[in-house]
């Protein structure tokens, strides 16, 4: 089971309480799922379409619709449908409405209907994607603007036929889940990225930290060859002793760095007076 369908799987389980609520959802799935025209549902997954025959009955008193599998292309599809015309047109009149998304809760349930209908969420553990498809882009807006009321930028791009609208941050695809309601799915999300982020602190650290000493190293051979030429030299004797002691140290020490050879020098001195004092014998042999 991927991580989307484990996330749909945690949101066909999640019900709102209020008929409100009830009602924004069974209006976000019928709509994205492309069945809000006929006012029914034909599906291939029966948990959506259990879930909004659940709704229909929580939410109306509704005694013409029914559950039923068809054969359809070869494949088991089910159906939820009415031939009462004035049940179509009671449920039409309740799943339109303009206020069904005004309260932060009907928000939500919207949003997780749009989701099931018609959206998916990329595993954390490989990139950081959520999409939801819809049929146009005043759906895709009405969607972009209810991730905007709770802080989430959504961003619409054109596929083929349709709009889609997607979120590429990590930390709010996060958000989104927990805004759905997915709270197993968003707690499991954020401890994948969470170590992704600790993984990626620790090896930028690494690769830092590997720099460094590649660094250190190379200038280390390069001061190594200059002192074992420049001890040869006449002018060497003439160098000033503090001079010659750090010439002497590093050729003892070639692993250390500038710091650890001026802790070395009796008395100790800084990295820069340690790279000074290099430096003479580099240009005595430049």
């Amino acid at each position: 089971m991927t991580f989307s369908q484990r996330v749909k799987e945690e949101l066909y389980k999640q019900t709102g309480q209020a008929r409100h609520c009830c009602l924004a959802e069974l209006s976000a799935m019928m709509d994205y799922s492309g069945n809000m025209d006929k006012l029914e549902v034909l599906s291939e997954n029966e948990m959506f379409a259990r879930k909004c025959f659940t709704l229909l009955e929580k939410t109306f008193n509704i005694t013409g619709y029914v559950f039923t599998e068809t054969e359809n292309c070869a494949k088991k599809h089910f159906l939820i449908r009415t031939e009462d015309a004035k049940e179509r047109e009671k449920l039409r009149t309740a799943l339109t409405g303009e206020t069904l998304t005004e309260r932060a809760c009907c928000k939500r349930a919207y949003l997780r209907g749009a989701f099931l209908a018609a959206g998916s969420v990329n595993d954390p553990g490989k990139s950081y994607h959520l999409e939801i498809v819809a049929a146009d882009i005043q759906r895709a807006e009405r969607l972009a603007g209810l991730f905007k009321a709770f802080g989430i930028g959504a961003r619409i791009i054109g596929r083929k036929n349709s709009q889609v609208v997607y979120i590429k941050d990590g930390e709010k695809i996060a958000d989104a889940l927990n805004v759905m309601e997915a709270g197993l799915s968003f707690m499991d999300y954020e401890n994948v990225r969470i170590y992704k982020g600790v993984m990626n602190s620790v090896n930028r650290r690494v690769n830092c930290e590997t720099a460094n000493i590649g660094k250190t190293v190379s200038a280390a051979v390069k001061q190594i060859e200059a002192i074992e030429y420049a001890v040869g030299l006449p002018e060497y004797e003439e160098l000033p002793e503090p001079v010659k002691e750090v010439a002497r140290l590093r050729l003892s020490f070639p692993e250390v760095s500038l710091k650890e050879l001026g802790e070395m020098c009796e008395p100790k001195v800084g990295k820069s007076g340690v790279n000074h004092r290099l430096r003479k014998i580099m240009e005595l042999v430049e």
